[in-house]
């Protein structure tokens, strides 16, 4: 390893360092090779989840690093059960032990994989507390339980709980009155789980304006009163279900604000409104306005008003001489890149164009907002 780490393998000298590397260790050139891409890849995903854990050293498998938490998120999870006893049952190569054993009481690993856990050891280190059980077959009583199920096969993203691995319902039923976490998909679709026997809180983690994840947390484990998180972590702000949601319905003010993804997912639109002085432009669609922009969040700030045709559009877009342009699009059927194409904005001036559907019934239509963006 520490010599094939010492080659570039870039586009241009691949195929001669491949060739090497096969002439110096033979069968075990791919593998090697992976390892070492896997090895460079990981730490800007990973960064240092533990106080003693350099990733650029680790072992990992591809399919094992795309699921692996963004480190930021692993340690916000870990810092929710921080003084607890925790179980991971399916630690695979040990992320998220290496976050938990930072702030818990005591962490074990757990993983059906027997070549994955060789990874964890590796990379956890001698004193990690780590053993291979089925997670659908308890081989603890007390601890919390923490559980990220497999949601890749054969290379695809798998969307549906049953498709998990476990599955997502056999994984309720197994933990059934303990204190149990589940990493989920931020698209799992969030009214199937009443049906699985799920009443506890679910939160939705965003990072650098990307949602990342959903997370289940079982009542013990969940804020009184809370079923509904949004955590923007790169802010650190979060938003519950437990605040006011008045937040009304209005016509444009001077910002247009499109907020955070896991604002969106969580249903929590109305109640992030409030809590700014926002208001919306339709009770069913999540732009929102205001007069001023909330710290720290990108806005739109409206320069015309108009109702969507594409000639009326393209002119006022040229009388402002916009040149890169942005196209949000909610509530109407629009492919923002082919708009873009026939639009042809040819100016110097960066500009945002909102689309979005005003109203319900015979009275909605669609209206267009042309906006400077704030950054």
């Amino acid at each position: 390893m520490r010599e094939v780490a010492e080659l570039a393998l870039t586009d241009d000298t691949r195929i001669a360092d491949i060739a090497a590397i096969r002439a110096r260790f033979g069968n075990r050139a791919a593998v090697l090779v992976e390892t070492t891409l896997l090895r460079r890849r990981a730490p800007e995903k990973l960064g240092q989840l533990g106080e003693f854990d350099d990733v650029a050293d680790w072992l990992f498998t591809d399919t094992a690093l795309q699921q692996a938490t963004v480190a930021v998120v692993a340690r916000h999870r870990a810092e929710r059960l921080a003084g607890q006893v925790v179980h991971d049952v399916t630690c695979s190569i040990g992320t998220e032990v290496a976050a938990l054993r930072r702030v818990s009481a005591r962490v074990l690993g757990s993983d059906l994989d027997p070549v994955r856990l060789l990874m964890a050891r590796h990379n956890l280190g001698p004193d990690a507390d780590l053993c291979r059980a089925d997670a659908l077959r308890p081989v603890t009583r007390d601890a919390v339980v923490v559980a990220d199920p497999a949601r890749r096969s054969d290379g695809r993203r798998r969307f549906s709980p049953a498709d998990y691995r476990p599955a997502l319902g056999p994984l309720l039923d197994t933990y059934r009155g303990r204190q149990l976490v589940v990493k989920c998909a931020p698209g799992l679709a969030f009214d199937q789980l009443s049906g699985l026997g799920f009443d506890g809180e679910i939160e939705v983690t965003s990072y650098r304006g990307s949602v990342r994840e959903a997370c289940l947390w079982s009542l013990g484990l969940a804020e009184p009163g809370v079923r509904r998180r949004a955590s923007i972590l790169d802010r650190g702000e979060q938003i519950t279900d437990t605040e006011p949601d008045d937040c009304g319905v209005r016509p444009a003010g001077r910002w247009i604000v499109d907020p955070d993804g896991a604002v969106v997912r969580a249903g929590l639109v109305r109640q992030y409104a409030r809590r700014h002085g926002l208001w919306q432009l339709d009770p069913d669609i999540a732009y929102l306005s205001g007069d001023r922009l909330p710290a720290g969040v990108r806005g739109f700030e409206v320069l015309e008003q108009l109702a969507f045709e594409e000639r009326r559009l393209r002119r006022v877009l040229s009388a402002l001489d916009c040149g890169a342009l942005e196209i949000l699009v909610r509530g109407v059927s629009v492919d923002p890149d082919a708009l873009r194409r026939r639009l042809r904005p040819r100016g110097s001036r960066p500009l945002s164009v909102v689309i979005t559907r005003i109203g319900s019934g015979r009275a909605s239509h669609a209206a267009v907002f042309v906006c400077c963006p704030s950054r």
